[in-house]
């Protein structure tokens, strides 16, 4: 943990230089049997390449809104700190019409239309993949992003004292993220035995802070990794204690 981190992307930065081959996102979609796991720098590198995605061939500014209208899942992580990168507002299941983008899984197309501004339309199918006919005007994440640039340095710095998220109606500036996160990942710490890099598995949405907070931020601010999880109730009871312990997970959130 760096003091001096004021933002999500600096987590994300003192993460990556800490030890960037630990697993932070461990993703499971119990509808699919998917499974997809993400070292640090395997999640930075595609946190870069869609923050280039935003900044360059959507020309998205600091202070710009992008509603993200998306499960809990680990593209939607990595688009949260790819806002944050840009010094784009992450507006969690916000209202695309007062948007100056829009970011929309595959059962929110119609909503996301009232976006007058760049649409960007992600398939959430195993290992990324693409739609098999891109979505009537919008841009298929999966087609876009592949190449992008792996690194990824901003037009202007990130003001941390600006809003950075926007989630069930409250705006939160990036350092409020930062201090939020940090008091959550020592409770998850303190649950977990007391331990640092707590592991927890979340099966909350991401359109609650609790839900943000579980599976992605407090591990991020805390040295941790997250299992998320969706569509967990398709797991059972005793799915979920196999899971718990073959994950090695300290912390449950559901």
């Amino acid at each position: 943990m760096n003091a001096n981190d004021r933002t999500p992307a600096d987590l994300l930065r003192s993460a990556l230089a800490s030890d960037p081959g630990r697993p932070l996102v461990t993703f499971y979609d119990d509808a699919t049997g998917e499974r997809v796991e993400l070292s640090v720098a395997t999640f930075a590198n595609w946190v870069a390449k869609t923050a280039n995605l935003l900044q360059g061939d959507l020309s998205a500014e600091p202070g710009d809104r992008a509603v993200l209208l998306l499960p809990a899942h680990w593209q939607t992580a990595v688009w949260l700190l790819a806002c944050s990168s840009v010094g784009v507002v992450a507006d969690v299941g916000g209202d695309p019409a007062s948007a100056d983008l829009v970011v929309s899984g595959p059962d929110s197309l119609d909503a996301a239309r009232a976006c007058s501004g760049e649409r960007i339309a992600l398939a959430l199918r195993p290992l990324g993949g693409r739609f098999p006919q891109p979505p009537d005007g919008f841009a298929d994440y999966a087609v876009e992003v592949p190449g992008q640039g792996d690194q990824f340095a901003p037009y202007a710095p990130v003001d941390p004292d600006e809003v950075a998220l926007v989630v069930d109606g409250v705006e939160l500036t990036g350092a409020e993220v930062v201090a939020r996160a940090r008091e959550d990942a020592g409770r998850l710490e303190r649950a977990g035995g007391g331990e640092g890099g707590v592991r927890v598995l979340s099966g909350l949405s991401y359109g609650t802070w609790d839900g943000l907070s579980a599976g992605l931020f407090a591990a991020l601010a805390g040295g941790g990794s997250v299992v998320l999880c969706r569509n967990l109730e398709r797991l059972g009871e005793s799915g979920l204690e196999k899971r718990v312990e073959d994950e090695r997970v300290g912390v449950v959130r559901r």
